[in-house]
């Protein structure tokens, strides 16, 4: 199930001809401000989203949109937040993950998206940018996931990665690094899905999904992960 998510390697033909080799041009992964703005939005039901900080992608980073009064922030994120290994689409510039941060995570989890893409405008390949998040967990640049920090990712108009598309809508948990055991995250017919991303790989966050049955519009969608 997670796999589908994360698009894992279909085999050793994709390995030796990968889809997405390297970096697009920036302009590929740029929206236009507006349409990135309503599908920031869209990630959360509008009782949140309406009074959420909006950060949309510029040259040099993130750039606040909209000045939000309740303490989430709701972003579009891009290929490059996902996972290191066995991940073939790190650059793909279709991909987009609309996410609404609560406070909590966006204190302590949102720094992770800054940081990647940070090093992304600075040019650094996919292997640098792992090695430059490594060390920065090292060095305990990044600040310790708060318990009660969750996204909503409720959104009809993203495009996870190639394979899922929009994928269902679901929550986000953020725990410190553990065994996803002591959730009965990932075990048979259990709701709760482990996300591998991150995980120590390298930055010490556990992340859990939750399916839910609507999209943030209230329209109903299938759970059906397969």
């Amino acid at each position: 199930m997670v796999a589908v998510l994360c698009a894992a390697r279909p085999g050793r033909a994709a390995d030796a001809n990968p889809p997405y080799p390297s970096m697009a041009p920036l302009d590929q992964y740029l929206m236009d401000r507006n349409a990135e703005t309503a599908m920031a939005r869209s990630a959360a039901p509008p009782s949140v989203s309406k009074d959420a900080t909006v950060l949309v992608l510029g040259r040099h980073g993130y750039e606040t949109a909209v000045e939000g009064k309740n303490g989430f922030v709701c972003v579009v994120e891009r290929a490059w937040t996902g996972a290191f290994d066995n991940n073939p689409e790190f650059w793909n510039p279709k991909n987009r993950g609309p996410l609404c941060f609560n406070p909590p995570a966006a204190r302590t989890v949102l720094p992770i998206t800054f940081m990647r893409t940070k090093f992304v405008l600075a040019g650094q390949s996919k292997d640098e940018i792992h090695e430059s998040m490594k060390a920065a967990v090292e060095k305990k640049e990044l600040p310790e996931v708060a318990p009660d920090a969750m996204t909503y990712m409720l959104s009809k108009q993203g495009h996870l990665n190639d394979r899922a598309g929009h994928w269902v809508p679901h929550l986000m948990f953020y725990v410190p690094l553990k065994d996803a055991k002591t959730w009965g995250a990932g075990a048979p017919d259990s709701p709760i899905l482990v996300n591998p991303h991150f995980n120590g790989a390298p930055e010490p966050v556990t992340e859990f999904m939750v399916p839910v049955s609507e999209w943030s519009d209230g329209t109903p969608a299938s759970t059906d992960l397969h």
